[in-house]
């Protein structure tokens, strides 16, 4: 995979991405204070990113959030998590090597991934804030809206060469439906 791309948007890997999975109450103070204190984000509500620069979290389902946290802290990040929900019933689960990300940047990203992603891309139902888990063609994957022009997708790393290649191939220029 190169390192970028200018075609309709700008399309990206991104290297190393630390990314821990917390599967637990949701509502419950322990839960909050554990995910906020690493990662220095608010808690999201239902289908929502919250992002500081490069931290983040992201509400994946009622009982599950994914942490965003630089790589080379992520084990530390999870350890502490751990630890602070120790005789909770959570599931934390440095997640960082298993999965791949991808940063999509431009005017076209609403159209880019509609063209792979069977989800309502228009401005009244998928605002920047907002994160899906869904498919791009044939993988799993999700992705969330950092603002107007940019998104992040990620995905299992072991499909990370395919979608790559999705998203070029539905940034090809030329390829501008116009829809959005």
């Amino acid at each position: 995979m190169s390192e970028g791309f200018e075609e309709l948007c700008r399309v990206r890997p991104i290297a190393r991405q630390g990314m821990i999975t917390l599967r637990g109450d949701l509502s419950a103070k322990a839960v909050k204070n554990a995910v906020t204190g690493v990662a220095g984000v608010d808690m999201p509500s239902r289908r929502e990113a919250r992002h500081v620069g490069e931290r983040a979290i992201l509400w994946m389902s009622p009982d599950e959030l994914a942490v965003l946290v630089p790589h080379e802290e992520a084990a530390v990040a999870a350890e502490t998590m751990r630890s602070a929900l120790a005789g909770i019933h959570a599931l934390v689960a440095d997640v960082s090597d298993a999965r791949a990300h991808f940063r999509l940047e431009g005017d076209t990203i609403r159209e880019v991934i509609a063209k792979l992603a069977p989800v309502d891309m228009s401005p009244a139902a998928m605002q920047p804030g907002m994160v899906r888990r869904t498919r791009f063609a044939q993988v799993a994957a999700g992705f969330w809206l950092r603002d107007e022009a940019t998104a992040q997708v990620f995905c299992f790393r072991s499909v990370a060469d395919y979608m790559s290649g999705l998203l070029r191939t539905a940034a090809t220029p030329g390829s501008a439906v116009g829809y959005f």
